[in-house]
């Protein structure tokens, strides 16, 4: 039974998983990914910002004088979530207060998921790598104390040297998990912030909508 129990054991150590050194490897990989995804999505906020100060103040100029035309243009000038959600309710402003309200939620949702793309990976990245790098620990020691059943008269140094490598996969987890959380809550920072800026814009079409002459709303409010 033990020869038997043994003969398992020995076949299962043989296994390629079973190896810590692929570990490292995978981190190593997953290290990059996340890194080209920080880059990427940093490249892409930088580019696609937008003075929300600007934009507000010519916004409401154009409103005011009842120019859509020119609100229009205006916005078509930059690309951003504010400006891109606030022109596809303006292009359908024809269609009343309530009605841009809701184009506006469906386009809001969708800036922000152009936005927040590929950010889940780097959350992935950042809950699973240390565990990652803990399975390579595991390993690591399991190998170490194998290798220590057989060479008895060896037994501190053999163990002492295995458990130090075995540690290395525990932090390089670490190392790639670290960042990775960094990035993920720094980008979603910029993300909620341009999302609130988006809603200001989004506030001020459909306040002047409500307000302008024949609308349902400016109607009710005259009357009250």
């Amino acid at each position: 039974m033990n020869a038997n129990h043994s003969g398992l054991i020995d076949t299962m150590m043989s296994l390629p998983i079973f190896q810590a050194e692929w570990v490292l490897y995978l981190l190593i990989g997953i290290s990059l990914l996340s890194v080209a995804v920080m880059i990427e999505r940093g490249v892409f906020l930088r580019r696609h910002r937008v003075n929300v100060d600007v934009v507000k103040n010519d916004l409401m100029r154009h409103l005011n004088r009842g120019d859509f035309e020119g609100a229009a243009a205006m916005l078509e000038r930059h690309d951003s979530m504010e400006t891109n959600t606030v022109l596809y309710g303006l292009k359908n402003h024809a269609m009343g207060p309530d009605s841009v309200e809701d184009l506006l939620a469906g386009a809001a949702r969708k800036e922000q998921a152009r936005y927040e793309r590929r950010l889940p990976l780097l959350a992935t990245v950042a809950s699973n790598a240390p565990f990652i790098g803990l399975f390579g620990t595991v390993l690591g020691i399991i190998r170490a104390f194998k290798e220590l059943s057989g060479n008895m008269s060896e037994a501190s140094s053999s163990v002492m040297a295995g458990i130090a490598e075995a540690l290395i996969a525990t932090a390089v987890g670490l190392l790639v998990a670290i960042p990775a959380v960094i990035a993920f809550n720094a980008f979603k920072g910029v993300v909620n912030h341009r999302v609130e800026d988006m809603n200001l814009l989004s506030s001020i079409l459909t306040a002047n909508l409500k307000a302008a002459p024949g609308s349902e709303s400016g109607e009710s409010g005259k009357a009250a």
